[in-house]
């Protein structure tokens, strides 16, 4: 019994390490850095991590990154610097918001113009329909309407009065 003890203790124990490493204490004297050192963590991507932030993520890259973003700003870099400094090294894809450059317009870009095709597309629609509704009828519309009226009140009187003369005959 105490051997099993013994071994759900160390069992335990190997299962709280990670959770322990996971932890990162960085000290800040002034609260504005402490607050840059949060946002630039949480608007950089983990490049390993499926669209996760290096503030959230547990993987060493993320690690390396956090690290790197504490030193530039203990060494009284701006943002911008940092920014361009993990982009430089990483590339596009740890900024969540990529910038607006030549390369990215059409990702910008993109969503603008397919609304603005479908409030055209909408707009084009109404005014279609109202060109329609507003035309009348031609002759030979009208011609037919009057020949389906008139087919359609023969009809109906046929079987009205085979209805009433089925009901007598009862």
């Amino acid at each position: 019994m105490a051997r099993l003890t013994v071994w759900l203790l160390i069992l335990l124990a190997a299962l709280s390490v990670p959770a322990l490493a996971a932890v990162e204490v960085r000290q800040f004297d002034d609260p504005v850095l402490e607050e840059r050192y949060r946002d630039l963590t949480a608007t950089l991507r983990c490049p390993k991590c499926q669209n996760q932030a290096i503030g959230d993520s547990d993987s060493p890259i993320a690690g390396d990154m956090r690290d790197r973003v504490y030193q530039q700003l203990q060494q009284g870099r701006s943002d911008k610097e940092i920014l361009d400094f993990m982009v430089h090294r990483f590339g596009d894809y740890v900024l969540y918001n990529p910038r607006l450059e030549g390369r990215t317009l059409l990702l910008w870009g993109l969503p603008a113009a397919l609304v603005m095709l479908g409030i055209v597309l909408v707009v084009m629609l109404v005014r279609a329909r109202r060109h329609v509704a507003a035309r009348g009828l031609s002759e030979a519309e009208r011609a037919r309407l009057d020949a389906l009226v008139h087919r359609q009140g023969v009809h109906h009187d046929t079987v009205h009065r085979d209805t009433a003369h089925h009901e007598r005959n009862e």
